[in-house]
């Protein structure tokens, strides 16, 4: 027989640098299978690379840490795949200058990922390396959108059981904006969650229409994914100031009906490792930006909210349960 699992390693090692936007090699040996050896996973993207699918850039301030990304045409030839097809590809990921500014965020964004994928297999759940979804473009009219930093789809259950499918929109802050601008995303977020397109100009609704009008996220989630944010790149007192603001904007009257109806929106503490800039630390726990029960429509075998301490494992592994909603 043929073998039709050849190049299926990179196909897979292709589809997630094409999702994940960037990645170092460790990050990419430890999403597709850590069991083999790193160098494995080095041989395999340097296979890429010589097939012009994925190029790299060097840190050299990090060790002279490599980072990979697709090509232009590397994202091209995934972006057919089913798995990945009817994405938005990123704009900037296929050139070299532009990866490079973009580096320090893009590399937070996949490490957070990868935290959710370690905790996985070690609890025996089902979370795969493209159940990670970065920059889901969410329109909200007038030509604007929400885009958050990841889109999450965490199954509590083994390979064939049964359980819950929990989902996150994960903003991951690296303390580059003012807590003001961090927390004026609740609004943000408020504005998706109730957002309906209007009808076609011209068109007449019957009553039976009027009915079938729904929020726009409907179409995608049978409930509103839960709102976390991934505190970074500041110290107890930056992560604790900008908490405040969330929790400040979360007393807006027009929050209320939004942080009524999802589980609270909440932030995970977390710092750089000293030596290891590019590995996030775990956060201890999480906190809720708003306080009060969860909605009853979520899962309560989660905590029905976040808390946020500030970090002291230093590695990814170490993340603990993930307050997510069903």
């Amino acid at each position: 027989m043929l073998d039709v699992d050849a190049g299926s390693g990179d196909r897979v090692a292709l589809a997630v640098l094409t999702q994940y936007r960037m990645a170092t090699t460790e990050q990419m040996h430890l999403i597709l299978n850590p069991q083999v050896r790193i160098e494995q996973t080095r041989r395999r993207l340097a296979k890429l690379r010589a097939e012009g699918l994925v190029d790299r850039i060097t840190l050299p301030q990090r060790g002279r840490t490599r980072v990979w990304f697709p090509t232009q045409y590397g994202v091209q030839v995934a972006r057919e795949w089913p798995e990945l097809r009817g994405r938005r590809p990123s704009k900037t990921v296929s050139d070299r200058t532009a990866a490079r500014l973009r580096v320090g965020h893009a590399l937070t964004v996949t490490e957070t990922g990868l935290a959710f994928l370690q905790d996985a297999r070690r609890r025996g759940e089902l979370c795969r390396p493209l159940d990670w979804i970065p920059e889901v473009y969410h329109r909200i009219g007038s030509g604007e959108a929400v885009i958050p930093d990841a889109l999450l789809y965490y199954r509590r259950s083994h390979e064939g059981g049964e359980g819950a499918m929990l989902r996150a929109f994960v903003e991951v802050d690296r303390a580059t904006m003012g807590p003001e601008r961090l927390a004026a995303k609740l609004h943000s977020y408020a504005r998706l969650h109730r957002y309906m397109p209007a009808p076609a100009p011209g068109r007449r609704q019957r009553l039976a229409d009027q009915e079938l009008l729904q929020e726009k996220w409907r179409r995608h989630y049978p409930l509103f994914p839960r709102l976390l944010f991934v505190l970074d790149g500041t110290g107890p007192a930056g992560i604790q100031t900008r908490i405040t603001a969330l929790r400040a904007t979360a007393t807006d009257p027009a929050l209320t009906s939004f942080l009524r109806e999802v589980p609270h929106p909440g932030g995970a503490a977390g710092r750089p490792a000293p030596q290891r800039p590019i590995r996030a630390r775990a956060a201890e726990a999480w906190a809720p930006v708003r306080r009060g029960p969860a909605p009853s429509h979520y899962s309560p075998s989660l905590p029905p909210s976040s808390s946020v301490r500030p970090a002291r494992h230093s590695c990814a592994s170490s993340f603990p349960r993930w307050p997510l909603g069903a």
